[in-house]
């Protein structure tokens, strides 16, 4: 245990965010520096529970006590180590993870649960500066090659996990550069792209192999990366974006949140001077109300919209738990995001009944009415239609699914119920030698679910190749939040 008393004695107390009129003014991260007292104190908080529940909210099982009691006892080059045997990337969780794990920490049933997040990266933080990350290569060859088709974060992990096993891996992305989501999804201000860029490069070290600019399928067939490869690993995510066909769609200035992300990532990555979809001087909807709205929100604010304006079909949720999301489920409970502190309207129970253009075919207004729930269903209120003005609208409300036509039609993979592809207890497909991880397989996830998925993917890969695997495998596909 760490300080016996920490949790009653010392509150909770997380980083800072810098002074909205300054991020404003750039694409950084938006957090200050937490010292290392600090953090070392709030790692005392931690009671290592008989039964740490945070295990359990954690899909990678992440030993979230051993490394707080490292760290409260200034042991922090162990404490990386405890850290990097669960997690290949604790630099992505850290800051993307909406860490399900603290909303089952023990400490959270009558009080503020540990930061363990804040722990998390300040741990990792410190690996880096301090040079204990470094590449692992593989002792040994195994002789057979995979190919991961996605650089997200679940086939980067898989990838990272076959390659120390000695295989040779080459990961596969169609976009210029590798990362998936993690490059031109999430906005600078959420995770600074070096983060990536210095995994990526221990990567190399370790032998993995990156091609960019590939489209599995199109600029490779079928054919030719099953008889290129021994094994394939299908990691390219839920790419189906869900649309909202109602009069006016087709206007100039409706767009699809991974059609207005990715460019303004460009820009802050210095690729493009300025984005073509611009939220300057304009009025901005965001229709969504996830973590995807709120990236919105936040570089629409950086691109300087005259307003910001976020709409949610559901009605607000509520500031604490609910009966219905008891201890330790992950709550549906009313979260501000750094986005939303730095402005713009948040409005809940209501839907967009038509987009509204002038002559030009521009989009200068949404029509909405508020809704309520009856027998299931969202349902008109009366008397509520009205107009608000709108130049820009980002439809943010989240993924079916696969792209099925192309790769995966070619290949002849099964679909579960929902669209993605199935996959047995070991990730393997319906198709010899092709296993799937990550949203491709599950649905539209979360990143630390991502990692977790890559990791048990490649141990279903590394028995498939070798026969055995010494490879964690931290969940099974069936797996579920508790919700």
């Amino acid at each position: 245990m760490a300080d016996p008393k920490g949790f009653l004695t010392t509150p909770r107390e997380n980083a800072s965010t810098r002074p909205v009129f300054l991020r404003l003014q750039d694409w950084r991260e938006v957090y200050e520096d937490f010292a290392t007292e600090r953090t070392q104190r709030q790692a005392g908080r931690c009671m290592d529970c008989g039964i740490p529940f945070c295990h359990q909210g954690c899909p990678l099982g992440n030993l979230i006590p051993e490394w707080n009691n490292l760290v409260w006892r200034k042991d922090w080059q162990q404490a990386a180590e405890r850290l990097h045997a669960t997690n290949n990337f604790p630099e992505f969780t850290g800051t993307l993870c909406p860490a399900p794990c603290e909303t089952a920490c023990v400490v959270g049933i009558n009080g503020d649960p540990v930061t363990i997040k804040r722990v998390e990266i300040s741990i990792i933080d410190r690996a880096w500066d301090e040079g204990w990350v470094t590449a692992q290569p593989p002792v040994a060859k195994s002789g057979k090659s995979v190919a991961v088709v996605g650089s997200g974060p679940a086939g980067l992990a898989a990838a990272q996990q076959l390659t120390r096993a000695g295989h040779d891996v080459t990961v596969f992305e169609r976009a210029d550069a590798i990362g998936g989501l993690l490059r031109y999804g999430i906005p600078e201000f959420k995770m600074e792209k070096w983060r990536l860029d210095r995994r990526l490069d221990q990567m190399r070290a370790e032998g993995t192999q990156f091609r960019t600019s590939v489209n599995v399928g199109v600029d490779i067939t079928v054919e030719e990366l099953k008889s290129t490869f021994d094994a394939v690993v299908l990691a390219g995510g839920a790419t189906a974006a869900r649309d909202l066909p109602i009069p006016g769609r087709s206007l100039k200035g409706v767009y699809q949140a991974m059609e207005y992300l990715p460019p303004a990532n460009r820009v802050a990555r210095g690729d493009l001077r300025t984005s073509p979809i611009s939220a300057e001087g304009k009025h901005v909807v965001v229709i969504g109300g996830g973590d995807t709205g709120a990236d919105c929100v936040g570089t629409a604010h950086r691109q300087g919209a005259a307003s910001v304006t976020q709409l949610e079909i559901m009605p607000r949720p509520p500031e604490i738990r609910s009966p219905h999301h008891p201890w330790p489920t992950y709550p549906m409970i009313y979260r501000v995001s750094s986005a939303h502190e730095e402005g713009g309207e948040r409005i809940y129970s209501v839907s967009t009944v038509e987009f509204i253009g002038d002559d030009d075919g521009n989009l200068r207004a949404l029509q909405l009415v508020d809704v309520k729930m009856e027998d299931g269903r969202f349902t008109p209120v009366d008397g509520t239609e009205r107009e608000i003005p709108a130049q820009l609208v980002t439809l943010a409300m989240g993924f079916l699914g696969p792209q099925h036509e192309g790769l995966l039609d070619d290949l002849g993979v099964g679909y579960d119920p929902r669209g993605n592809v199935a996959r047995d207890e070991s990730f393997a497909t319906n198709v010899d030698g092709v296993f799937v991880a990550g949203d491709m397989g599950r649905g539209q996830s979360l990143i630390v679910w991502a990692i977790a998925e890559g990791r048990s993917a490649a141990a279903g890969v590394d028995a498939y190749l070798s026969g055995r695997t010494v490879l964690p495998a931290p969940i099974a596909p069936t797996d579920r939040p508790i919700a």
